[in-house]
């Protein structure tokens, strides 16, 4: 969606570094940890054992923002409401295991409606088919799937209301 907007060495400037301060930094903890023995698969479907997932991913957004301000010189609100959001996940992980999967899925929803509302509904069904697949894979309970769309829900108003009031 960026190289809409942005040129492509712009597009790959701003990836670039999530690619390699979050995203490849995750996979090979989750490879790691599953191969070890830590994690029991690689949707870390244990509550006890997403635990260290939670603090390692923050970490990661946490080091890619610190870059990021350093270099830049402002903080990636994308990324800053990811990290509100993993704290989110984390806490409600205390009471009730939440649907991580579901909750992304919505976040990147509102993420597009910011762009495009009917991008934003189309990808609001495929958070809405995502939970339905974590139900099915017997990876989650309805409530489960349900409460990582409800704080992804409430974080993504707050991400879209701070995004319209930042414009004016």
């Amino acid at each position: 969606m960026s190289i809409q907007k942005y040129s492509l060495q712009d597009s790959l400037s701003y990836f670039l570094p999530i690619l390699l301060m979050v995203i490849i930094p995750v996979v090979i903890w989750l490879v790691w940890n599953v191969k070890t023995g830590r994690y029991t698969n690689m949707d870390v479907s244990n509550r006890i054992q997403r635990k260290t997932l939670y603090i390692f991913i923050a970490a990661c957004v946490g080091i890619y923002l610190s870059f990021n301000y350093i270099k830049n010189g402002y903080i990636d609100f994308v990324m800053l409401f990811i990290l509100i959001l993993l704290f989110a996940l984390q806490i409600s992980n205390f009471f009730i295991k939440s649907s991580m999967h579901t909750a992304f899925n919505v976040f990147v929803a509102a993420l597009f409606f910011v762009l495009s509302c009917t991008m934003g509904i189309l990808w609001l069904g495929i958070a809405a088919l995502v939970g339905i697949t974590r139900i099915i894979l017997k990876r989650h309970t309805v409530k489960e799937v349900f409460m990582g769309a409800g704080i992804a829900f409430l974080v993504s108003f707050i991400y879209l209301y701070c995004n319209i009031q930042f414009q004016h």
